[in-house]
């Protein structure tokens, strides 16, 4: 009659306790940096809800399709999710540029380009809709 081979089962609570306490300290750390950054550049947060708000209304979109199960203006749908995506995009780059300096760009020449690149994103998406 063969034994059964025993479990490592402490191994492995160790472990993942090891990867709890890690994710722990990582997430305690960045959630101190970003309200550092935040108390320096105060006009992040507006930044931060808009992007909170593009991500709210891209899970709306998606959610409203997988409920109706149908995408028959399939062109508006992806011309709207693009648009959420895009801008959230183009904000994280101006929320970057504003708060870590690159050398040679401005914050004003950093908000004029941001400016012009949500103008073509949203002049592009306006076009695929028809």
């Amino acid at each position: 009659m063969a034994k059964a081979p025993k479990a490592n089962t402490p191994k492995v609570t160790s472990t993942s306790s090891a990867v709890l306490t890690d994710f722990q300290e990582t997430f305690k750390t960045s959630k101190r940096a970003y309200f550092a950054q935040i108390e320096k550049y105060p006009k992040l947060k507006l930044i931060d809800t808009f992007c909170f708000f593009l991500v709210l209304l891209g899970v709306i979109q998606c959610t409203f399709i997988i409920l109706i199960r149908d995408n028959f203006p399939f062109n508006a749908f992806l011309a709207g999710f693009i648009i959420c995506v895009g801008q959230f995009v183009l904000l994280m780059s101006l929320r970057l540029q504003l708060c870590n300096s690159f050398p040679g760009i401005s914050k004003n020449r950093a908000f004029a380009e941001f400016i012009v690149a949500s103008l073509i994103l949203h002049f592009v998406c306006l076009h695929f809709i028809n």
